[in-house]
């Protein structure tokens, strides 16, 4: 659940303590699991920012922000893309519960491989600022210790990351899921504004940005609503370095069948090359570097 601050129109996940599962025993690829705390311990360390809850982690090249990149894939996501492709990330308690400090060993261990390719970590999800105190807390220690960050997120609960801590962050891979307000919401199930003004705030910071932007035939489509896009993402033009419109896919839907969740979007095709390019084109005209 989410509520709103009631004056700038962004929202601040309630309290999550229980979300964050207390045991789960397997580890996470050489990540081990938390100890099992008390109630107490577990809602204290939670609140912290001590304790969080990750789906998995891989070390990419070029993908989720410049170089060889650590990602983490933090559980719990207060969308619902209808495109999602991980809707196996959308509840923190099906993540692992792990340590603040286990996950900073953890990307540490890679620092000779970030700083040979101009890489870093990225925090990802489904939505990392679900877990603002556990995000906060790892941008602050791994930014201090010389890695670049990057932040993989659709800016809705960006009320969560206060202004004086946004230069804890190097790039904002920032996802403008829809121009228009009403397609926005048949995407998500959200509301746009909130992403606008944390692009707001970062642009206001100086924080760079790579926008994203999903073709999807039948939905996001129309030129009217990409022109919409464009024409948010050209409110912070000096610090977007790059827009990826990115072809809808369905390499995601066996997840939504396993998970029993209805595909809305079984029918849908990918995009052409021709709708793409068009797409792109529309960014382009911004004067943007489009990919």
């Amino acid at each position: 659940m989410a509520v709103s601050d009631g004056t700038t129109g962004e929202y601040r996940p309630e309290p999550i303590e229980e979300a964050v599962p207390r045991l789960r025993g397997t580890g996470l690829a050489g990540v081990p699991d938390a100890p099992l705390m008390s109630h107490h311990d577990h809602v204290v360390s939670v609140r912290l920012g001590e304790l969080g809850s990750v789906h998995s982690w891989e070390l990419v090249t070029a993908v989720d922000g410049p170089g060889t990149r650590m990602t983490m894939f933090f559980a719990g996501c207060q969308l619902r893309c209808l495109y999602c492709h991980n809707p196996d990330t959308w509840k923190m308690r099906d993540g692992h519960p792990i340590l603040l400090s286990d996950a900073i060993d953890r990307i540490m261990r890679y620092k000779a491989i970030y700083d040979a390719t101009g890489g870093g970590v990225t925090f990802s999800g489904g939505e990392p600022m679900m877990q603002a105190p556990f995000l906060r807390n790892l941008l602050r220690e791994v930014h201090a210790r010389g890695v670049h960050t990057c932040v993989d997120s659709c800016g809705f609960l960006g009320a969560s990351i206060p202004d004086e801590e946004l230069t804890n962050i190097d790039l904002v891979l920032l996802d403008i899921k829809s121009g228009d307000p009403e397609t926005y919401k048949r995407v998500t199930g959200k509301e746009l504004a909130p992403t606008v003004r944390f692009g707001d705030r970062t642009h206001e910071a100086g924080v760079k940005k790579w926008i994203r932007f999903v073709l999807v035939p039948g939905l996001t489509d129309d030129p009217a609503n990409i022109e919409a896009a464009a024409d948010i993402a050209a409110r912070w033009k000096d610090t977007v370095e790059r827009v990826e419109v990115l072809p809808f896919h369905k390499m995601g839907e066996d997840k939504w069948e396993r998970l029993d969740i209805p595909y809305e979007l079984a029918d849908t095709q990918p995009p052409s090359k021709e709708q793409t390019e068009a797409a792109r084109e529309i960014f382009r005209s911004r004067g943007f570097d489009v990919y």
